[in-house]
């Protein structure tokens, strides 16, 4: 294994560690945690986001939001877009078990409304550490 690899891989969260036969353990560390570490609006977007991320490009870019969450336990991301769908009318974007990442779009008041939905219910009922909602 080359260093540049090595370097890479410990770069992203991993611990090498020489085993007594001299091959090379890679070892990935993830913190385990109820917690939802983003969750950020864009209202407006520019329709260029809309493409680079898959959405419907058939949207009213002036009119449009588009939210975004992170959450940890990862599998917890299929809650939050269940919540979003049932409280607000706004579309699944992408929805990713595996890294915890959420995408909802719609008008401004639907995406801000699931927002608020999915940040209380994992705050009040499923008992998470909980960050504010940013705009842009």
């Amino acid at each position: 294994m080359t260093m540049d690899i090595i370097e890479k891989i410990n770069k992203a969260n991993a611990v090498d560690i020489l085993s007594a036969e001299g091959k090379l353990r890679i070892i990935q560390e993830i913190v385990p945690g109820k917690q939802i570490t983003m969750a950020h609006i864009i209202a407006g977007p520019d329709g260029c986001i809309y493409q680079k991320l898959g959405l419907n490009p058939k949207i009213d870019y002036a009119k449009a939001a588009i939210g975004i969450v992170t959450l940890s336990p990862s599998e917890s991301a299929i809650i939050a877009g269940d919540i979003a769908i049932k409280t607000s009318g706004v579309d699944l974007g992408f929805i990713d078990r595996f890294s915890g990442s959420l995408i909802v779009t719609g008008n401004f008041s639907q995406v801000d409304a699931a927002m608020k939905a999915i940040l209380s219910y994992f705050r009040e009922t499923m008992g998470f550490a909980v960050c504010e909602v940013t705009r842009t």
